[in-house]
């Protein structure tokens, strides 16, 4: 028998575009990943819905817009009914298995008003975002929060404390022995007081290698997420990646002393933020990067062993797999940290996928410049999958004709993306009303638009300025670009695929075929004889 299709979705949390071997970081040491690249397409123009955790995944488990599904900050649920990959998948008989990290936050008030426990079947379905959680583990477990499973690992491994995450894994030790808190950026330097092998990374490559290994046995397709938790904040990296990288190996910084004058006033809002302040001190940068680097190379070490693990098992033949981030990391570029607003270091992504079909053999190591939007993932795995893309409900295309070397005619001409501030200190610092809180970018392949609600709006042309230093948002002579990109964002407003419930082929079906008249709906017509040329006109298109 053939064996079924996978897909295997790895995520990394907050990996920049700029921070592998095969996208141009000159020192950084990606091996597994550069050879992942050559065996598919790198996509050099993806980009995602949201530059922040929760509503950029919900977008990509959702194959919509944060628009669309109203998951706008980290912690805000995901409505119940709102139809995820895992449902689309569940319809052809494909598992949607989580590994990781997910930030999905259930709808328990909806759940309750439906009389929908959260421990049923369905509660669980519905409370994990589509997924069958082999095991989650968002990463964040500061005391008082719920226990991963890995808590009780690392005391297995005899690691034993209160909250063995973070003072084990995510924490570590000064000359004296004592505790050296890994969530300052000022101990980013320090390695962290647990071995490489029982870290958060390789620990949930041998998760998903529990699962692939069980998954053989059970026989069903599936599509596994596994979801790193790093590079992600807190800094920290066990040895050997705590030294592999130092100041020597960084790059500069990408900043400008002309973006600090008279900036825009949500620009200028975030580069005031705690975190962007220090990250914009050299010092927190040489502390910060050369451990952010060493994350990034333990991340590409598991994939060496990820890869290995499923070339011995013949599953590279049958098995999709995708390597991407949720969203970037500024360290400090633009003088900002974190990531929140729309520069190439937040909003771009990496995104490699490798499709085994033969179809796929000419675009192998090439790289594609198409403008691609992380909710193009979910459209794509449903077409691997030989299932029919609901249209009316993911607002993605599938990826596989680029793929496959077949570039549509009508491929997209910008891509979007959205951010709300409401939940920040931002908010308070512009005076802003929480409904206007909002900044939707626009982008072209050339120039990147950004609306601020209350605001002028703010403008980069990324050939003439590819570091985005130059905000040309108030210059007279982009009026004309402004138009043009104010309207591409009108009209993608006001046209959400929003037919969640009924399908394109049965509207169209509706009207082409005279439906309502069919039913013995007879409106507006005129006489017997009106009503006979109808039903003739039926009868000659059933024909057809």
């Amino acid at each position: 028998m053939a064996r079924a299709k996978n897909v295997l979705w790895i995520m990394c949390d907050q990996l920049r575009y700029d921070y592998l071997g095969c996208t141009g970081h000159p020192r950084l040491k990606t091996p597994n990943i550069d050879a992942m690249a050559k065996r598919g397409v790198l996509f050099s123009k993806a980009y995602v819905q949201s530059p922040i955790c929760g509503p950029s995944r919900m977008s990509f488990y959702t194959g919509r817009y944060m628009r669309s599904h109203g998951s706008h900050w980290n912690g805000w649920p995901l409505r119940v009914g709102e139809p995820t990959l895992g449902d689309h998948l569940k319809k052809i008989g494909v598992r949607n298995v989580l590994v990781g990290k997910t930030h999905m936050a259930p709808d328990l008030e909806g759940m309750k008003a439906l009389g929908i426990p959260p421990e049923s079947v369905i509660g669980v379905h519905v409370a994990e975002c589509g997924f069958e959680p082999y095991e989650r583990d968002d990463g964040l477990h500061p005391s008082g929060r719920p226990r991963p499973k890995y808590d009780d690992y690392l005391r297995s491994q005899g690691f034993e404390a209160s909250n063995p995450w973070e003072h084990w894994a995510n924490s570590g030790a000064a000359e004296d022995g004592s505790l050296q808190n890994g969530w300052l950026l000022v101990h980013a330097d320090k390695a962290a007081r647990v071995p490489d092998e029982h870290s958060e990374t390789p620990y949930m490559t041998r998760r998903a290698m529990d699962f692939i290994s069980e998954a053989e046995i059970d026989g069903r397709p599936w599509c596994l997420h596994l979801s790193y938790i790093k590079p992600h904040w807190p800094y920290i990296a066990p040895e050997p990646y705590a030294s592999m990288y130092s100041t020597e190996d960084m790059i500069p910084a990408i900043r400008s002393m002309r973006e600090r004058q008279n900036p825009h006033p949500v620009f200028g809002a975030y580069m005031d933020m705690r975190y962007s302040r220090n990250m914009a001190r050299d010092e927190a940068r040489e502390k910060v990067i050369p451990t952010y680097m060493g994350l990034i190379t333990q991340i590409d070490d598991q994939m060496g062993v990820l890869m290995k693990f499923l070339e011995e098992r013949g599953l590279l033949d049958t098995t999709m797999i995708v390597f991407t981030s949720d969203h970037g990391d500024y360290l400090g570029d633009h003088w900002m940290g974190e990531k929140d607003l729309f520069h190439e270091q937040s909003a771009k992504i990496p995104l490699i996928i490798i499709d085994p079909s033969k179809e796929a053999d000419a675009t192998r190591g090439t790289r594609s410049d198409a403008l691609v939007e992380g909710i193009d993932l979910a459209p794509t795995f449903v077409d691997y999958f030989g299932g029919k893309v609901p249209g009316h409900i993911l607002e993605g295309r599938s990826l596989l004709p680029l793929l496959r070397g077949e570039r549509p005619p009508d491929w997209r001409k910008v891509a979007f993306s959205e951010y709300d501030y409401a939940m920040q200190d931002v908010r308070l610092k512009l005076n802003q009303p929480i409904e206007r809180c909002r900044l939707f970018m626009v982008f072209d392949g050339r120039w990147k638009y950004i609306h601020a609600s209350g605001f002028r709006p703010m403008l980069y042309d990324l050939e003439t300025d590819p570091q985005e230093y130059v905000d040309r948002g108030d210059d007279p002579e982009c009026a004309g670009i402004i138009a043009r990109l104010q309207a591409e964002l009108f009209d993608w407003a006001l046209h959400p695929n929003d037919h969640i419930t009924t399908s394109r082929e049965k509207i169209a079906n509706y009207a082409d075929n005279q439906l309502q008249v069919k039913g013995g709906i007879l409106i507006g017509i005129w006489d017997e004889a009106e009503l006979a040329a109808i039903k003739d006109d039926i009868a000659q298109r059933a024909k057809m």
